[in-house]
């Protein structure tokens, strides 16, 4: 709508996205049922090696690096279009503490934001153990200070090594000197 589109057209485009990512899709409506059990029923679910987990008033979601994110006070809700959703209490756009809903593909855009965060944590801990002196990382990027010898092929290298917990996980690093 920000870039001048109507409802109308919005409706298409969307439908066409979906049939030509039907993976993503199902992975979507996966992660949703599997977080709506967990809550519903107070109880552990996995789905495509995520484990979500009711506890201790939380919704656990365990990532395969190991690492939880957490949803507090998590129970069901309705969404806008009168179906299940899990709820949780967080900071929202007032920046105020309040309950906010949520959904399969925004629950896979928080795993694959967590995923990301991980592996860059990885990388960066074996650019560190290799002697490269990290002096800032930006989203997806380190900067490292180092000399003319040092080779940018080897940091890419590093960079694009996966860890064993992401196995078959097709990962690659580009970068530049300046």
């Amino acid at each position: 709508l920000d870039m001048g589109l109507t409802e109308e057209e919005l409706k298409p485009l969307v439908d066409t996205w979906r049939a030509a990512n039907p993976n993503i899709t199902k992975f979507w409506w996966a992660v949703d049922r599997a977080a709506l059990t967990a809550v519903r029923n107070r109880t552990t679910t996995e789905t495509h090696g995520m484990v979500f987990e009711f506890r201790s008033g939380m919704l656990f979601l365990h990532l395969p690096s190991g690492r939880h994110l957490s949803y507090v006070k998590p129970k069901m809700g309705l969404n806008k279009f009168g179906g299940d959703c899990v709820t949780y209490e967080g900071v929202g756009l007032t920046k105020k503490w309040e309950r906010i809903p949520t959904y399969g593909p925004k629950l896979v855009e928080n795993i694959v934001q967590g995923l990301s965060r991980d592996l860059l944590c990885h990388a960066m801990q074996e650019l560190d153990r290799q002697g490269y002196k990290i002096v800032m990382h930006i989203h997806d990027e380190v900067v490292i200070e180092a000399s003319e010898s040092a080779s940018l092929d080897e940091v890419c290298r590093i960079m694009g090594e996966v860890p064993p917990w992401a196995k078959g996980l097709k990962l690659r690093a580009d970068g530049g000197t300046s």
